[in-house]
């Protein structure tokens, strides 16, 4: 005699099989499979979180923790004065303003320039316009290191004689506009290829040039474009390692970068390596940056992401 069977799969009589949380998540998941894309998501975001944020909460806890004491998750007991000793043993608002100059100034030239060679590669027609065009992207593949001996030679003056840029802004603003400029150069030129071309032709009508076309109507309407490129330069300028610190003797004298300044709060212990001082020094630094960052990560993605797409 045979047993009736449920409809479900069970069979009548028998009690229902218990299930615990994880399997009726996965029951609840084959029936609505965006639960398992959003798990996954949440996953991955959590993942990333705790991979990119727990370095500076390591650097935070570096520099709460007093000077030879164990380091633990949660110091006992923090001393914030640390981030006080940092302007009291260097110059460092001098180191930081040095290099908000610097990287201003390099954004500054890398846009005028980056503007004028995007209008050139998006708007106009000429022979050999994709292999310049990749021939510009490849400078940003070369690593600082192939510039600098010839870079040194001319700007100590051994070269042309009585032309010395050492411990000068432009020892350093013309190795970083010549690395930084080919993206701005790729960013902007896909943004200005897309503004319409009876917008320029109107504005010639009206008698402007080219020129004024560039400024007057292409720019405008490509202002998250620029926004982008202008935020990525000044972010790589400010973080730049290696012209900061061989292009100057780390004097804020001599206009030496954050860099310098960082070197030498490790130089001011007297007997070791005073890490915590270090740690909240590299904290303050990174402060403009972050805030820039809060403030134009709109203007960011939104740049990003409509160079992506073409109309």
């Amino acid at each position: 005699m045979s047993r009736d069977t449920r409809t479900d799969g069970g069979v009548q009589g028998e009690p229902e099989l218990k299930r615990g949380p994880f399997q009726r998540w996965v029951a609840s998941t084959i029936k609505e499979p965006q639960k398992a894309y959003r798990a996954m998501f949440y996953v991955a975001t959590i993942f990333f979180l705790a991979t990119t944020l727990f370095p500076f909460y390591f650097l935070l806890v570096l520099a709460l923790t007093p000077e030879n004491a164990p380091l633990a998750l949660f110091p006992t007991a923090p001393r914030f004065e640390v981030f006080l000793d940092v302007f009291d043993r260097v110059n460092f608002l001098r180191y930081m303003f040095n290099s908000l100059v610097l990287a201003l100034s390099t954004t500054a030239v890398v846009l005028l320039l980056a503007s004028l060679a995007g209008y050139v590669f998006g708007r106009l027609q000429f022979p050999g316009r994709t292999p310049l065009m990749l021939l510009i992207l490849a400078i940003s593949y070369f690593p600082p290191a192939a510039f600098f001996l010839p870079l040194y030679q001319l700007f100590t003056g051994n070269v042309v004689p009585g032309l010395s840029l050492y411990n000068t802004p432009g020892s350093m603003i013309l190795p970083f506009s010549s690395l930084f400029m080919p993206l701005s150069i790729f960013i902007l030129t896909t943004f200005y290829g897309q503004i319409p071309d009876g917008l320029e032709d109107a504005a010639r009508v009206e008698g402007t040039t080219r020129l004024g076309a560039l400024f007057r109507v292409i720019i405008p309407l490509s202002a998250p474009g620029v926004a982008t490129a202008g935020v990525l330069t000044f972010i790589s300028v400010y973080n730049e390692f290696f012209f900061s610190q061989l292009m100057n003797n780390g004097q804020p004298a001599n206009w030496a970068p954050i860099v310098g300044g960082l070197l030498s709060l490790q130089r001011a212990g007297q007997f070791q390596v005073t890490y915590g001082v270090m740690a909240a020094g590299s904290i303050i630094a990174v402060v403009p940056v972050a805030i820039l960052v809060v403030v134009a990560q709109e203007r960011i993605v939104s740049g990003l992401t409509a160079g992506a797409l073409k109309e």
